[in-house]
């Protein structure tokens, strides 16, 4: 459907992107992932028109669009500020894109008022200035206007970033419901690994200008391809050259001169050890506590490793509780030592 091949793109002397390849399958819903700065928007901008490589090819199903102009992609747009007109109306807003293309008035309002239903906005509000809507429905107007001129892509930068914590998690669902309903291919950019994980159908996770992996939720957070990935995907736990020592000495097989860590919701307390794990004494220093889940804080004598357990309203360990903390070494992820990792998350 979409690819990226060998893409380059300079700012003077400085280069922005090294070398990307991209491949997004038809209906998929693809997220670029990565810190600010990491090239991710420039990536998205380079697919729109907004910035031309100095080298690399943008396709689509086929057709090369790298010097096509942006009117001419049909590719929907969705901006972090949502870049709407704030004194026209929602339908005005809507039907932009449709005057822009001549259609007769009365296909423009059909289409108009089809696209509003899909996105769940009323007829009242179609007549309302966008200014006195709420952030929630003007991001649904946003989504109307990519929507309503039918393109084969809709590419959305942060879309959920301006709104509050509660509000971003119900609009998210609504966006990857909205997605599936229209099967529409999307790309979307975004820092937030949670959001990525819950809305991706596969992720490319940014650094620096490059890629770093390509792949499904659970592969970037259970299969991290590379250090940077690891420490960038969710929590984690690098595990201390002494607890690696006494793995090695219980008879696992891992090496301790990598760079080794775990997942916090591998690891359990005081359970007892399956064949080939391996128990560790600790105690207890701390613990947060979340509702459906727990976690705790556990000096393990050489470091302070963080585990998350369902939390089963029976089993809750106290700040000084001495307790065991099981590993299975299966569920390490290491990586050879190299240039340290600055993760900005």
């Amino acid at each position: 459907m979409i690819q990226l091949k060998d893409i380059v793109v300079k700012f003077g002397d400085f280069t922005a992107l090294h070398d990307i390849n991209v491949q997004v399958k038809e209906g998929e819903f693809f997220t670029f992932l990565g810190p600010s700065g990491c090239g991710k928007t420039t990536t998205l901008r380079t697919i729109t028109g907004f910035i031309e490589p100095v080298s690399g090819t943008v396709t689509v199903k086929g057709r090369d669009i790298t010097h096509v102009p942006i009117e001419k992609r049909e590719i929907g747009i969705v901006f972090q500020s949502y870049a709407l007109f704030p004194t026209m109306t929602v339908y005005d807003n809507i039907a932009f894109g449709l005057k822009i293309k001549k259609l007769k008035k009365q296909e423009i309002d059909q289409k108009v008022r089809e696209i509003a239903r899909k996105v769940d906005l009323s007829d009242e509000q179609l007549e309302k200035a966008v200014s006195q809507l709420s952030g929630g429905q003007q991001q649904r107007v946003a989504i109307a206007r990519a929507l309503v001129t039918g393109p084969a892509i809709i590419c959305m930068d942060e879309p959920l970033s301006n709104l509050d914590a509660k509000l971003r998690v119900q609009l998210r669902n609504e966006l990857k419901k909205m997605q599936k309903d229209f099967g529409i291919t999307t790309i979307y950019v975004t820092h937030d690994q949670e959001e990525a994980l819950t809305l991706s159908d596969r992720i490319a996770v940014f650094n620096k200008g490059y890629i770093e992996q390509i792949g499904t939720p659970n592969e970037v957070y259970n299969f991290s391809k590379t250090e940077f990935v690891c420490n960038f995907i969710g929590d984690i736990n690098r595990l201390s050259d002494e607890v690696m020592q006494k793995l090695k000495a219980a008879g696992a097989d891992v090496d301790p001169g990598k760079h080794n860590y775990v997942r916090l919701e591998r690891l359990h307390v005081n359970v007892d050890p399956l064949p080939g794990q391996v128990a560790l004494d600790g105690k207890v220093t701390m613990r947060e506590y979340y509702g459906l889940y727990i976690k705790y804080y556990i000096d393990l004598g050489s470091q302070t490793i963080k585990v998350i357990e369902k939390n089963d309203g029976v089993r809750i360990y106290e700040e000084g509780q001495v307790v065991k903390v099981i590993l299975d070494p299966r569920d390490i992820m290491a990586y050879e030592p190299g240039e340290e990792v600055e993760v900005a998350k």
